[in-house]
Protein backbone atom coordinates (compact mmCIF):
# COMPACT_ATOMS: atom_id res chain seq x y z
CA UNK A 1 0.00 0.00 0.00
CA UNK A 2 1.80 3.27 -0.82
CA UNK A 3 0.03 6.44 0.28
CA UNK A 4 0.58 10.04 0.63
CA UNK A 5 0.08 12.08 4.11
CA UNK A 6 -1.00 15.74 3.48
CA UNK A 7 -1.42 18.17 6.17
CA UNK A 8 -0.80 22.32 6.52
CA UNK A 9 0.34 23.57 9.12
CA UNK A 10 2.30 21.37 12.34
CA UNK A 11 0.71 22.33 15.74
CA UNK A 12 1.88 21.20 18.71
CA UNK A 13 -1.34 19.58 20.69
CA UNK A 14 -1.81 17.53 17.47
CA UNK A 15 1.76 15.67 17.60
CA UNK A 16 0.35 12.73 19.72
CA UNK A 17 -1.94 12.39 17.12
CA UNK A 18 0.68 12.65 13.65
CA UNK A 19 3.22 10.39 15.42
CA UNK A 20 0.46 7.82 15.70
CA UNK A 21 -0.25 7.85 12.24
CA UNK A 22 3.31 7.34 10.99
CA UNK A 23 3.21 4.46 13.70
CA UNK A 24 0.61 2.87 12.66
CA UNK A 25 1.38 3.22 8.86
CA UNK A 26 5.09 1.48 9.78
CA UNK A 27 3.23 -0.77 11.62
CA UNK A 28 1.34 -2.56 8.94
CA UNK A 29 4.42 -2.02 6.29
CA UNK A 30 2.80 0.70 3.98
CA UNK A 31 5.15 2.75 1.49
CA UNK A 32 4.74 6.39 2.85
CA UNK A 33 5.30 9.79 0.88
CA UNK A 34 4.95 12.53 2.97
CA UNK A 35 3.90 15.90 1.20
CA UNK A 36 6.92 18.29 0.92
CA UNK A 37 5.58 21.43 2.92
CA UNK A 38 4.37 19.37 5.60
CA UNK A 39 7.36 17.09 5.93
CA UNK A 40 8.94 21.13 6.35
CA UNK A 41 7.01 21.72 9.44
CA UNK A 42 6.96 18.35 11.11
CA UNK A 43 10.35 17.00 11.15
CA UNK A 44 11.35 18.61 13.88
CA UNK A 45 8.78 17.28 16.01
CA UNK A 46 7.92 13.61 15.54
CA UNK A 47 9.78 10.83 15.04
CA UNK A 48 9.94 9.95 11.24
CA UNK A 49 9.63 6.31 10.14
CA UNK A 50 12.58 4.73 8.84
CA UNK A 51 11.80 4.79 4.94
CA UNK A 52 9.98 7.40 3.42
CA UNK A 53 10.37 9.75 0.27
CA UNK A 54 8.57 13.57 0.15
CA UNK A 55 5.89 14.26 -2.18
CA UNK A 56 5.48 17.61 -4.20
CA UNK A 57 2.13 17.68 -5.54
CA UNK A 58 -0.31 16.57 -8.37
CA UNK A 59 2.36 15.70 -10.97
CA UNK A 60 3.57 12.91 -8.79
CA UNK A 61 0.63 11.04 -9.19
CA UNK A 62 2.10 10.04 -12.75
CA UNK A 63 5.02 9.01 -11.39
CA UNK A 64 4.14 7.30 -8.15
CA UNK A 65 1.10 4.35 -7.62
CA UNK A 66 -0.17 5.99 -4.67
CA UNK A 67 -2.96 3.94 -3.07
CA UNK A 68 -4.55 6.60 -1.17
CA UNK A 69 -3.73 9.93 0.21
CA UNK A 70 -4.09 10.28 3.79
CA UNK A 71 -5.33 13.92 5.03
CA UNK A 72 -4.52 15.36 8.50
CA UNK A 73 -6.31 18.51 9.65
CA UNK A 74 -10.14 19.66 8.75
CA UNK A 75 -12.09 20.03 6.03
CA UNK A 76 -10.43 23.01 5.00
CA UNK A 77 -7.05 20.75 4.93
CA UNK A 78 -9.35 18.54 2.86
CA UNK A 79 -10.26 20.74 0.46
CA UNK A 80 -6.66 21.74 -0.02
CA UNK A 81 -5.58 18.18 -1.10
CA UNK A 82 -7.89 18.45 -3.53
CA UNK A 83 -6.23 20.54 -5.72
CA UNK A 84 -3.61 18.24 -5.44
CA UNK A 85 -5.37 15.36 -6.22
CA UNK A 86 -7.59 16.51 -8.91
CA UNK A 87 -8.47 14.21 -11.91
CA UNK A 88 -6.21 11.40 -10.96
CA UNK A 89 -8.71 9.15 -9.11
CA UNK A 90 -6.38 8.56 -5.91
CA UNK A 91 -8.96 8.35 -2.92
CA UNK A 92 -8.77 10.45 0.35
CA UNK A 93 -9.25 9.40 3.83
CA UNK A 94 -9.61 12.43 6.31
CA UNK A 95 -8.59 12.38 9.82
CA UNK A 96 -10.53 15.33 11.80
CA UNK A 97 -7.87 17.38 13.55
CA UNK A 98 -10.08 20.14 13.40
CA UNK A 99 -13.94 21.22 14.20
CA UNK A 100 -16.34 20.11 12.48
CA UNK A 101 -15.24 17.29 10.19
CA UNK A 102 -17.86 16.44 7.71
CA UNK A 103 -15.30 15.17 5.05
CA UNK A 104 -11.83 14.49 7.82
CA UNK A 105 -14.61 11.84 9.30
CA UNK A 106 -11.71 9.83 10.94
CA UNK A 107 -11.68 11.36 14.51
CA UNK A 108 -7.95 11.74 16.00
CA UNK A 109 -8.86 8.84 18.71
CA UNK A 110 -9.56 6.41 15.90
CA UNK A 111 -6.11 6.75 13.84
CA UNK A 112 -4.84 2.94 14.44
CA UNK A 113 -8.40 1.33 14.38
CA UNK A 114 -9.09 3.41 10.56
CA UNK A 115 -5.19 2.39 9.35
CA UNK A 116 -6.14 -1.33 10.31
CA UNK A 117 -8.96 -1.35 8.40
CA UNK A 118 -7.14 0.42 5.82
CA UNK A 119 -4.53 -1.88 5.47
CA UNK A 120 -6.94 -4.86 5.77
CA UNK A 121 -9.18 -3.52 2.70
CA UNK A 122 -12.24 -2.91 5.14
CA UNK A 123 -13.34 0.13 3.20
CA UNK A 124 -15.56 1.26 0.31
CA UNK A 125 -15.02 4.22 -1.58
CA UNK A 126 -17.66 7.28 -2.50
CA UNK A 127 -17.75 9.29 -5.57
CA UNK A 128 -18.10 13.21 -4.93
CA UNK A 129 -19.11 15.25 -7.48
CA UNK A 130 -17.22 18.51 -7.92
CA UNK A 131 -18.19 21.88 -9.93
CA UNK A 132 -16.59 23.58 -12.60
CA UNK A 133 -16.33 27.59 -12.86
CA UNK A 134 -16.87 28.58 -16.67
CA UNK A 135 -15.39 32.70 -17.14
CA UNK A 136 -14.62 35.22 -19.13
CA UNK A 137 -11.76 36.05 -18.57
CA UNK A 138 -10.93 33.02 -17.03
CA UNK A 139 -10.09 32.77 -13.64
CA UNK A 140 -8.05 30.34 -10.93
CA UNK A 141 -5.97 29.29 -13.66
CA UNK A 142 -5.70 25.08 -13.92
CA UNK A 143 -8.01 24.56 -10.70
CA UNK A 144 -11.54 26.18 -12.03
CA UNK A 145 -13.05 23.16 -9.45
CA UNK A 146 -14.71 22.86 -6.57
CA UNK A 147 -15.38 20.29 -4.17
CA UNK A 148 -17.77 22.24 -1.87
CA UNK A 149 -19.17 25.17 -3.23
CA UNK A 150 -18.69 28.44 -5.65
CA UNK A 151 -20.03 31.59 -4.35
CA UNK A 152 -20.41 35.48 -5.79
CA UNK A 153 -19.92 37.80 -2.67
CA UNK A 154 -19.97 41.31 -1.80
CA UNK A 155 -16.63 43.08 -1.23
CA UNK A 156 -17.62 45.88 0.57
CA UNK A 157 -19.52 45.84 3.95
CA UNK A 158 -22.40 48.60 3.17
CA UNK A 159 -24.08 47.45 0.19
CA UNK A 160 -25.86 44.29 -1.36
CA UNK A 161 -24.38 42.90 -4.64
CA UNK A 162 -27.49 42.26 -7.47
CA UNK A 163 -27.03 39.00 -9.18
CA UNK A 164 -29.08 38.13 -12.12
CA UNK A 165 -29.29 34.06 -12.34
CA UNK A 166 -30.23 32.11 -15.74
CA UNK A 167 -30.75 28.44 -15.74
CA UNK A 168 -29.93 26.61 -18.62
CA UNK A 169 -29.99 30.40 -20.38
CA UNK A 170 -33.05 30.90 -19.08
CA UNK A 171 -33.50 33.89 -16.89
CA UNK A 172 -34.44 32.84 -13.62
CA UNK A 173 -34.47 35.22 -10.89
CA UNK A 174 -32.58 38.23 -9.63
CA UNK A 175 -30.94 38.02 -6.10
CA UNK A 176 -30.41 41.53 -3.86
CA UNK A 177 -28.26 40.20 -1.12
CA UNK A 178 -25.30 39.57 0.35
CA UNK A 179 -23.83 36.95 -1.92
CA UNK A 180 -25.37 33.37 -3.78
CA UNK A 181 -23.88 30.24 -2.86
CA UNK A 182 -23.86 26.83 -5.62
CA UNK A 183 -23.03 23.92 -3.44
CA UNK A 184 -22.62 20.09 -4.27
CA UNK A 185 -24.20 17.51 -2.43
CA UNK A 186 -20.78 17.92 -0.19
CA UNK A 187 -20.71 21.36 -0.27
CA UNK A 188 -24.56 21.15 0.97
CA UNK A 189 -23.20 20.85 4.77
CA UNK A 190 -20.95 23.59 4.62
CA UNK A 191 -21.29 27.29 3.92
CA UNK A 192 -25.05 26.81 2.10
CA UNK A 193 -25.99 24.97 5.64
CA UNK A 194 -25.27 28.26 7.78
CA UNK A 195 -27.23 30.17 4.52
CA UNK A 196 -30.22 27.90 5.59
CA UNK A 197 -29.81 25.70 2.70
CA UNK A 198 -30.90 21.96 2.58
CA UNK A 199 -28.83 18.90 3.82
CA UNK A 200 -28.26 17.09 0.40
CA UNK A 201 -27.30 13.71 -0.02
CA UNK A 202 -23.89 13.28 -1.78
CA UNK A 203 -25.26 10.68 -4.13
CA UNK A 204 -28.50 12.60 -5.04
CA UNK A 205 -27.57 14.21 -8.26
CA UNK A 206 -28.32 17.89 -7.31
CA UNK A 207 -27.19 21.25 -7.39
CA UNK A 208 -28.10 23.48 -4.34
CA UNK A 209 -28.54 27.46 -5.06
CA UNK A 210 -28.64 29.29 -1.75
CA UNK A 211 -28.85 32.82 -1.24
CA UNK A 212 -27.03 35.18 1.37
CA UNK A 213 -29.05 37.28 3.73
CA UNK A 214 -31.50 37.74 0.43
CA UNK A 215 -33.24 41.30 0.80
CA UNK A 216 -36.26 39.75 -0.49
CA UNK A 217 -37.24 37.34 2.23
CA UNK A 218 -39.62 35.36 0.32
CA UNK A 219 -36.45 33.80 -1.34
CA UNK A 220 -35.70 30.28 -0.72
CA UNK A 221 -32.75 27.61 -1.61
CA UNK A 222 -33.29 25.75 -4.73
CA UNK A 223 -32.49 21.97 -5.79
CA UNK A 224 -31.33 22.12 -8.58
CA UNK A 225 -30.18 18.66 -11.15
CA UNK A 226 -26.40 18.40 -11.60
CA UNK A 227 -26.99 18.78 -15.54
CA UNK A 228 -27.89 22.23 -15.21
CA UNK A 229 -25.84 24.81 -15.82
CA UNK A 230 -26.41 28.02 -13.50
CA UNK A 231 -24.92 31.44 -15.44
CA UNK A 232 -24.77 34.97 -13.27
CA UNK A 233 -24.61 38.97 -14.17
CA UNK A 234 -23.56 41.20 -11.39
CA UNK A 235 -23.49 44.71 -10.50
CA UNK A 236 -23.86 46.73 -7.73
CA UNK A 237 -23.20 50.15 -5.85
CA UNK A 238 -19.64 48.99 -5.84
CA UNK A 239 -17.55 47.50 -9.07
CA UNK A 240 -15.55 44.87 -7.16
CA UNK A 241 -16.85 41.51 -6.17
CA UNK A 242 -15.43 38.54 -4.54
CA UNK A 243 -15.78 34.93 -6.12
CA UNK A 244 -14.66 31.57 -4.55
CA UNK A 245 -14.01 28.56 -5.45
CA UNK A 246 -13.76 26.44 -1.87
CA UNK A 247 -10.90 28.26 0.05
CA UNK A 248 -9.88 30.39 -3.38
CA UNK A 249 -10.74 33.55 -3.67
CA UNK A 250 -10.48 36.26 -6.11
CA UNK A 251 -11.76 39.79 -6.87
CA UNK A 252 -13.95 40.12 -9.97
CA UNK A 253 -15.94 42.70 -11.53
CA UNK A 254 -19.36 43.49 -13.10
CA UNK A 255 -17.99 42.55 -16.77
CA UNK A 256 -17.16 39.10 -15.41
CA UNK A 257 -18.97 36.31 -17.40
CA UNK A 258 -19.52 33.39 -14.90
CA UNK A 259 -21.34 29.95 -15.39
CA UNK A 260 -21.70 27.42 -12.83
CA UNK A 261 -21.85 23.20 -13.88
CA UNK A 262 -20.92 20.10 -12.99
CA UNK A 263 -17.51 19.05 -13.12
CA UNK A 264 -16.12 16.78 -15.72
CA UNK A 265 -14.33 14.72 -12.79
CA UNK A 266 -14.95 14.03 -9.08
CA UNK A 267 -13.02 13.08 -6.22
CA UNK A 268 -13.34 9.55 -4.21
CA UNK A 269 -13.57 9.63 -0.40
CA UNK A 270 -12.90 6.43 1.56
CA UNK A 271 -15.41 5.06 3.29
CA UNK A 272 -14.16 2.61 6.27
CA UNK A 273 -16.04 -0.34 7.34
CA UNK A 274 -18.63 0.72 10.03
CA UNK A 275 -19.15 4.38 8.80
CA UNK A 276 -21.57 6.09 6.84
CA UNK A 277 -22.66 9.23 5.78
CA UNK A 278 -25.63 9.43 8.08
CA UNK A 279 -23.83 8.11 11.36
CA UNK A 280 -21.58 11.09 10.37
CA UNK A 281 -24.35 13.64 9.88
CA UNK A 282 -25.81 12.27 13.40
CA UNK A 283 -22.78 12.79 15.19
CA UNK A 284 -21.66 16.18 14.03
CA UNK A 285 -25.17 17.56 14.17
CA UNK A 286 -25.91 15.72 17.53
CA UNK A 287 -28.85 14.11 15.95
CA UNK A 288 -30.90 12.14 18.70
CA UNK A 289 -28.99 13.40 21.41
CA UNK A 290 -31.16 14.42 24.60
CA UNK A 291 -29.08 17.99 25.51
CA UNK A 292 -31.44 19.18 28.37
CA UNK A 293 -29.21 16.66 30.64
Amino acid sequence: MQVVVFGRKYKEENRPYVQELLDALQEVGATLYIYRDYFQSIKEHVRLPNSYALFDGYLDFRVHRIDVVIVLGGDGTMLDAVTHVRDSGVPMLGINLGRMGFLASIEKQNIRTAIQKLALGRYTLVERTMLHLESMPPLFGELPFALNDCTILKSETSSMVTIHTYLNGEYLNTYWADGIVVATPTGSTAYSLSCGGPIVMPDSGNIVLTPVAPHNLNLRPLVLSDQSVISFEIEGRTDKFVCTLDSRHTIIDSKQQLAVRRNDFGIKLVQLEGSSFLQTLREKLTWGADMRN
